[in-house]
């Protein structure tokens, strides 16, 4: 599609709208508000964005495209969906025949952890017969930004509730952090781009993985190894299925003694009866699970996480049953346990569980295993899917791009927004904000009316300029920041 459409239909008016003698606009992208209780998120997939929009889409559907293919089609467009007989198109002929896009983008590094109403990016234009072109690119820059900041944000908050209960356990090591967090999210999420953004997003926290979209256009947007995230051999209930009821121990035994007879592999333990599994079929199968070359990993899928895990404790219910003890109880009790660094670990076994998680139910799941059931919160890996990673707008942390100074005639004047009605939310900064880091804090903090040159001069580094990429950071240095 002609990147030149990417817009809300009020965009098209617009560069005849704005005061006469614009020549410059600056536009920020600033998360406003949290919808969540945290007081910061994750800047993340700019990146992506300048290299798939603004050089391929715009190289490839706008300038490579013959100039009177571009008009006749922009005018038919306008002419039938907004009515306008003769339609402006000098900007957008002046545009192509630039042959580039005159902006400059000045950001702060991604993965790094942006206060809330602290802009992130600074987008202003570079020639003055594209004033129009910083705010025009609004809808498609919003629609790309806010998902993977909101997803690495969000994964942000499962990686610090699993490190805080490694470390409250007694755990010295941490590498497990890094895979216990898995990515669930691709079948709910609402179309490619979208798993691709948000699947990058988790990235940036966890190395566990089912959704491959992500992975490949890390490598390809980021520079990221394939070996950036990656998953274990894992069963889904139609295979279970496939051998039907009857012979579901001889599936059990036939997947980790002679398809996978070494390595960790996953195994859908509830297409019928999960208790069964865990107090019959576990049992039979002991030795050939601690004699073999891997670990076993019994994957729970249905009822209530925080029970079905750790066990049920309702009045009404005797202790002793499979149902009060518990997947992970059940399993120590019959593999038997190791001690840790701090508490013990499971012979040869663990849990993962992927459905409906949370970052309250996880909290739960962890906190009773470490108090309850005594085992280190190591025996459990959760599939963060689409509950998680879909139940997010952009007003989740409010992202929003909104011009705050322009340029003409009488030099550059701050603008702002500040609605009556509002309770403050919509209140933009005045004029060109400038970023910098405080040494005492850490933390970013804005400046706002600053002049031009404070852009080069602040904690922002001009990403961008007239159609070329200046800076191309890798994966592997934005999730150092992250998990920093």
């Amino acid at each position: 599609m002609n990147p030149i459409f990417l817009i809300d239909f009020y965009k098209v008016g617009h560069v005849i709208q704005y005061a006469p003698g614009t020549k410059q606009v600056w536009s920020n992208w600033t998360a406003r508000s949290s919808r969540t209780g945290r007081k910061s998120v994750v800047f993340f997939g700019l990146q992506y964005f300048l290299k798939k929009y603004l050089i391929e889409e715009f190289q490839t559907n706008f300038f490579n495209v013959p100039l009177e293919l571009i008009i006749s089609e922009y005018r038919e467009v306008i002419q039938k969906t907004l009515g306008v007989k003769n339609p402006k198109t000098d900007h957008i002929e002046y545009l192509h025949k630039l042959g580039y896009l005159p902006l400059d983008f000045y950001a702060l590094p991604e993965g790094a952890t942006v206060p809330i109403r602290v802009p992130s990016i600074v987008v202003t234009n570079t020639d003055d017969s594209c004033f129009w072109l910083p705010n025009y690119i609004e809808s498609i820059m919003s629609a790309i930004l806010w998902k993977p900041s909101t997803s690495a944000t969000t994964a942000q908050e499962y990686r610090n509730l699993f490190l805080k209960h490694a470390k409250r356990s007694g755990e010295t090591d941490f590498t497990f952090v890094n895979y216990q967090g898995h990515d669930f999210s691709m079948r709910g999420m609402s179309g490619i781009e979208d798993i691709i953004l948000s699947g990058m997003g988790h990235l940036t926290s966890f190395n566990g993985t089912d959704t491959v979209p992500a992975i490949i256009a890390a490598h390809k947007y980021y520079g990221a190894d394939y070996s950036i995230g990656g998953s274990v051999p894992a069963t889904e209930h139609s295979v279970m299925c496939s051998y039907g009821q009857e012979d579901e121990f001889e599936t059990f035994r036939h997947l980790i003694e002679d398809v996978y007879p070494t390595g960790i592999v996953s195994i859908v333990s509830d297409t019928w009866d999960l208790w069964k599994v865990l107090t019959d079929y576990i049992p039979r199968l002991k030795d050939k699970i601690l004699t073999r070359d891997g670990k076993l990993v019994i994957r729970p899928d249905s009822g209530d996480p925080v029970n079905i895990i750790c066990g049920e404790r309702t009045p009404c219910e005797m202790f002793g049953t499979p149902k009060s003890d518990g997947t992970l109880r059940l399993l120590a009790r019959t593999l038997g346990t190791t001690a840790g660094p701090g508490l013990p670990y499971i012979n040869k076994g663990g849990t993962i569980y992927g459905d409906a998680i949370t970052l309250e139910r996880a909290d739960q799941i962890l906190t009773r295993i470490i108090d309850e059931l005594h085992l280190s919160p190591y025996t459990i890996v959760f599939g963060i899917g689409s509950y998680t990673y879909e139940y997010v707008t952009r007003d989740t942390y409010g992202h929003a791009m909104k011009a705050t100074a322009i340029r003409n005639k009488d030099g550059v004047k701050a603008i702002f927004k500040d609605p009556k009605t509002d309770d403050g939310v919509k209140k933009s900064l005045k004029g060109i904000p400038a970023v910098y880091l405080c040494p005492d804090t850490n933390e970013y903090f804005a400046v706002d009316q600053m002049p031009p040159s404070a852009l080069d001069g602040c904690a922002f580094q001009k990403v961008f300029s007239n159609g070329k990429l200046l800076i191309d950071q890798t994966f592997d240095e934005i999730r150092k920041r992250v998990r920093e």
